[in-house]
């Protein structure tokens, strides 16, 4: 479940107010913020609690980002991971078969020589930060914005490029402040990761849609998966210990993960277009998406089992994006956005020095989104910048097509993601032995092209480009069927052969790729150009406007790179009900036995022979008020002394206009309880290997 945080009705504080941070302001416990520069001193004002930079360093050093969009934490001396299960989910599909659903049945391995390979699956841990701001920006001192756009670009690259070679890590420049800073952040990369253990969705995900973004909430949504290095466990230099007693009501607790991203420094101007055009078109399309693939789903069994992750991805994704429109359909939000630029703005033009610098940043930043405006529908006809247009095997089309297109330019001059330093990943990913399914991949495809033809018409160049005089159900049938990029070893002969070796396959969906890209090319350089370049530039001067009204004790939005975030575990008020923090394992059972029948509630075997053996009163999962966004799924909760308490693995509906603003009133994390999950794996599925090694 995506995890967005909430909104303070009436104000924007930390980030958007115009005092430095305070003990009381940062009791409210707001801020994603960089192990790099933490509110340290704010944290030990209002709790007593230092932050150590050996507590720092040890933290980071344990956490992981998990390849399939999620957030983990090494959790034992012999390399264990702890994460949710959703997170974990699209693992869990790519190893299942029609005969062996691990998503329905579970898996528990007895031993490490059971536990399972996954393939197409890396965990990065961040081990240092650099700030590389003045030679990014530095880049594009002097060029108009398109040039400095395309300068600072090819800077980010050769830094990459360099740090890996000096280091042999994964290497990413981070924009941080939408371009007010960069910093390189250096990641040990693993690459053989092995399944576990896994509970069954009925209990990983016990009330589905309808208890999604709610609480209580009744859920072992966790997963562990274990780091090889020479195909012998992972022994690493920093681990959390595991905390078997949990947290109290009131503990002051963190959430060390990756936040996915926010738009909290959003001009008014900006958020208008969220407002307007973003957000509800998403909307549309997920809610259409939904649609078609119930319907897929409907045909068989094996169809069901097929996209059944895709379609929990994509309601998850839907509800995510009614409660952002219905953030920003509050009126009070846009009235305390608008007066703080306001000031902003006002404090920026009394200063003749300022002005001159920042002042034309908002008036930049609105003229960039009008321009969006006048190709935002071609652009994502044809799959937005990235064209992705279907499903899987697309996908691979346009990776190959790409990969060696651009090797043919100079590292730094090639389009981002394929330098040199991101090439492995990419090879890794075109490798991996995924299954793909044709009635699936005909059937995305089918979509895709559908929607393209309705959004542009009929008779638009792009839409007689891919469709080739076909419907587009005939289209997809010509290209999945025609299709070799389905073949593992066919991928890999081509990755060896190279373009010559691409060329020669003579493959429908390679040639259809080819048709689109001239056009998502271009398309994507307007979206360079005209927009990226000038908002980097624009929101830049604000971000150093903000510095010079605030200081730099201000969080960036969140970019998917690892943020400390602290708060209490703590209950709420929601119609006259007080909602307590905790649930338990009782309550598990007789939320089953009120909902017997309905298919959400219904709990796997392994449990319904387990009630007996575990006390009731054994918290499972807990509510806190720590600031968090999707990416934190899977974040471990740890206390003061460093230990894990809990597993974020959602939020509360009230949390879900987090993407603009926070607020602690009814906003509230949702996570498995520690000792919810050794319970489980000791009393409901005798794991015993499993909980020594955490204990």
């Amino acid at each position: 479940m995506s995890h967005l945080s909430a909104l303070r009705p009436l104000a924007f504080v930390a980030a958007l107010t115009f005092s430095a941070p305070t003990a009381s302001a940062t009791a409210l416990e707001e801020g994603m913020w960089l192990f790099n520069a933490p509110p340290a001193d704010a944290i030990q004002a209002a709790y007593g609690v230092q932050l150590t930079p050996e507590w720092l360093e040890h933290v980071q050093k344990s956490c992981v980002r998990v390849s399939t969009g999620g957030s983990g934490s090494i959790v034992s001396a012999q390399g264990l991971v702890m994460t949710n299960h959703h997170v974990a989910s699209d693992i869990l599909d790519k190893l299942s078969t029609a005969e062996r659903n691990l998503l329905d049945q579970g898996f528990w391995a007895p031993s490490m020589a059971d536990e399972i390979p996954c393939p197409d699956v890396h965990l990065d841990v961040l081990w240092a930060i650099q700030d590389v701001t003045a030679r990014v920006v530095g880049a594009g001192e002097g060029l108009d914005s398109a040039e400095a756009g395309a300068a600072r670009r090819k800077a980010m690259t050769e830094i990459e490029d360099a740090a890996k070679q000096g280091t042999g890590m994964h290497t990413e420049v981070v924009t941080l402040y939408q371009g007010g800073r960069y910093h390189l952040y250096s990641y040990k990369r693993f690459e053989d990761i092995r399944l576990v253990f896994a509970p069954e969705k009925e209990i990983a995900f016990f009330g589905g849609d309808n208890d999604n973004f709610g609480y209580p909430r009744f859920c072992l949504d966790a997963t562990f998966l274990r780091i090889y290095e020479d195909d012998a466990p992972y022994v690493p230099e920093h681990f959390l210990a595991w905390g078997a007693d949990g947290a109290a009501d009131g503990e002051l607790t963190f959430v060390t993960g990756h936040p996915g991203s926010t738009q909290r420094l959003n001009t008014v101007a900006h958020l208008e277009y969220l407002r307007g055009t973003l957000v509800p078109d998403n909307m549309q399309g997920l809610m259409r998406s939904e649609v078609l693939t119930q319907i897929f789903m409907g045909e068989s069994a094996e169809n069901a089992r097929v996209a059944e992750n895709d379609l929990f991805s994509i309601q998850n994704s839907r509800k995510v994006y009614v409660g952002r429109m219905a953030g920003l359909l509050d009126p009070a939000i846009f009235a305390a956005k608008k007066a703080e630029e306001a000031r902003l703005r006002q404090t920026v033009a009394d200063n003749p020095e300022w002005a001159a610098q920042w002042g034309s940043a908002w008036d930049e930043i609105a003229g960039s989104r009008a321009a969006l405006v006048s190709f935002r529908d071609e652009l994502n006809a044809v799959g937005g910048p990235g064209l992705g247009v279907g499903g899987a095997l697309p996908s691979y089309a346009v990776a190959l097509v790409r990969m060696f297109d651009e090797m043919e330019k100079p590292s730094g001059e090639r389009m981002r993601g394929f330098g040199d330093g991101s090439l492995p990943g990419l090879r890794q990913s075109l490798s991996a032995p995924i299954p793909t399914y044709e009635n699936y991949e005909i059937a995305q495809l089918e979509w895709a092209l559908s929607r393209m033809a309705e959004d542009l018409g009929a008779e638009h160049e792009i839409v007689v480009t891919a469709l080739a005089g076909r419907s587009p159900r005939a289209r997809a049938e010509q290209l999945i069927l025609g299709t070799q990029l389905g073949d593992l070893e066919v991928r890999k002969r081509v990755l060896e052969g190279g373009k010559a070796a691409l060329d020669a396959l003579d493959d429908p969906l390679v040639a259809f790729v080819r048709s689109l890209d001239p056009y998502s090319r271009g398309f994507r350089q307007r979206l360079e150009d005209e927009v990226s370049a000038v908002e980097a530039g624009a929101y830049a001067k604000i971000a150093a406007a903000r510095f010079a009204v605030l200081g730099d004790s201000v969080y960036p939005d969140a970019t998917f790179t690892l943020r400390l975030s602290y708060g209490t575990i703590k209950g709420y008020e929601e119609g006259g009900a007080t909602i307590p923090p905790f649930t338990d394992f009782a309550g598990v059972f007789a939320k089953a036995r009120e909902r017997q029948g309905e298919k959400s509630y219904l709990l796997p075997e392994s449990w319904t022979g387990a009630e007996g053996r575990i006390t009731g009163e054994t918290p499972f999962n807990f509510v806190s008020t720590h600031d968090i966004i999707g990416g934190n799924s899977g974040s471990p909760v740890i206390n003061a002394a460093g230990e894990v308490v809990g597993l974020i693995f959602d939020g509360n509906i009230q949390s879900l206009i987090g993407n603009y603003a926070y607020s602690d009133v009814q906003a509230r994390s949702v996570s498995v309880d520690s000792r919810g999950i050794l319970t489980s794996l000791e009393e409901v599925y005798g794991a015993g290997r499993l909980v020594e090694e955490l204990r």
